[in-house]
């Protein structure tokens, strides 16, 4: 009896292992994407960026990293914890070229990455307080976020759901993007200052906010378009808050009424009906495919914010997705780009890709896992400073999130 009870626990050993491996070993398919012309010419155009920008600065680079490295550092930026010890030998087995698409591949495909990001994106859209009680459902927003980047819905199309959907907290958890700003003892209205600031820096990463109270006075807000840009005016960020101004909650959820956006600015004797109106690139209002007269602020803004030729949109997002892969962004603060001015390699690049793609999160991770700045080795055999990281010739060694140290 012993005999058989051993030979039966050593069979179901057997067939979980060979049914985990088998879970492993079969990739998913990713062929046609990094084979595409767009895919790998966008690699190669930020390879050949960076290279320069090197080369001018006349600084050494580090050589690559060994596939170990790159499946921790892809583990940790797309899902808070590192490969276990079966995936590295499944890893090992795969031919060398095609070891990190493969990982990618699984990393993308597998829940816990869209739950991971769902949580960090969450984070910059409605922070991470509980909010109001009742008309606010952090954890309902945080899974419907998830799922949405786990069936890789455009970004754009996302975007404009959370700037602009109406009805329950619960039945349309987009909504909480604006409840989460309600005052439980206010007018039951979501607050179009909390929600300006979020929208500037989550989806055009811009810190338009800072003209919440007075006209920039230091020069650190630049508007208007790029051949007459001029200094922000603390009516830039109101005209941008009454966007909101119509959304009201009640028992039946989130909707649109015709209310109007008032507020005293400084050295003003009293309030004003401020109008909704964009800081830049005001001319992409005319072009949109809505009836102004009968569309809601809220959807003029949302079209607006994602119009493909709103660069910031663009250029924000890329930002972000960097900061995820790499622990720092390409510009720092990650919320805080120039409206105009110089780039640092890559960025302008893949800004333009991502547009071109359709606003695929997941092909853009993909392109910035291939680059080779992503697979440099943080070390090498020549004295590494911070000079070195700055200017992105070795991986950048930054501290652990607390979410993937307890991961």
């Amino acid at each position: 009896m012993l005999f058989i009870g051993v030979a039966v626990l050593g069979l179901s050993v057997l067939s979980a292992n060979l049914l985990s491996s088998s879970r492993i070993v079969e990739p998913p398919s990713a062929a046609a994407i990094i084979e595409s012309d767009h895919f790998q010419q966008t690699v190669a155009a930020v390879d050949q960026e960076f290279r320069e920008h090197l080369r001018v600065l006349e600084t050494e680079s580090a050589p690559p990293a060994d596939y170990a490295t790159i499946a921790r550092r892809l583990s940790l930026a797309l899902t808070g914890t590192i490969p276990s010890f079966e995936e590295l030998r499944a890893l090992k087995e795969m031919p060398e070229q095609q070891r990190t698409q493969w990982w990618v591949s699984r990393l993308l495909n597998d829940r816990r990455s869209a739950d991971y990001l769902a949580e960090r994106f969450a984070r910059s859209y409605v922070g991470t307080q509980n909010g109001p009680f009742i008309v606010y459902r952090r954890r309902r927003f945080v899974t419907w976020l998830g799922n949405q980047l786990q069936e890789n819905r455009r970004y754009d199309e996302l975007v404009r759901e959370l700037i602009s959907d109406t009805g329950l907290w619960t039945d349309s958890p987009a909504v909480n993007f604006l409840t989460v700003t309600l005052d439980e003892n206010g007018d039951g209205r979501p607050d179009p200052i909390r929600l300006a600031a979020r929208t500037s820096r989550a989806f055009l990463g811009m810190r338009i906010d800072c003209l919440q109270c007075h006209d920039d006075k230091l020069g650190n807000v630049w508007l208007g378009d790029e051949d007459a840009q001029r200094d922000g005016e603390q009516a830039d960020f109101h005209r941008l808050a009454a966007f909101y101004s119509e959304a009201q909650s009640s028992l039946l959820g989130l909707k649109d009424d015709d209310s109007d956006y008032k507020y005293q600015y400084l050295d003003a004797e009293e309030e004003e009906v401020v109008p909704p109106q964009v800081p830049f690139n005001g001319g992409l209002l005319e072009t949109l495919p809505l009836d102004e007269e009968t569309a809601t602020r809220r959807e003029l803004l949302a079209r607006w914010v994602t119009h493909p030729n709103n660069k910031p949109f663009a250029r924000a997002t890329v930002n972000r997705v960097w900061a995820l892969m790499f622990g720092r962004p390409l510009v720092e603060p990650v919320d805080d780009i120039p409206l105009h001015g110089d780039y640092p390699p890559g960025l302008e690049t893949l800004a333009d890709a991502f547009v071109k793609a359709d606003y695929d999160l997941k092909w853009l991770i993909r392109v910035i896992a291939s680059t080779e700045v992503f697979q440099r080795d943080s070390r090498a055999d020549f004295e590494v400073t911070d000079k070195h990281e700055l200017r992105w010739a070795v991986f950048p060694l930054t501290r652990l999130r607390p979410e993937q140290v307890a991961g």
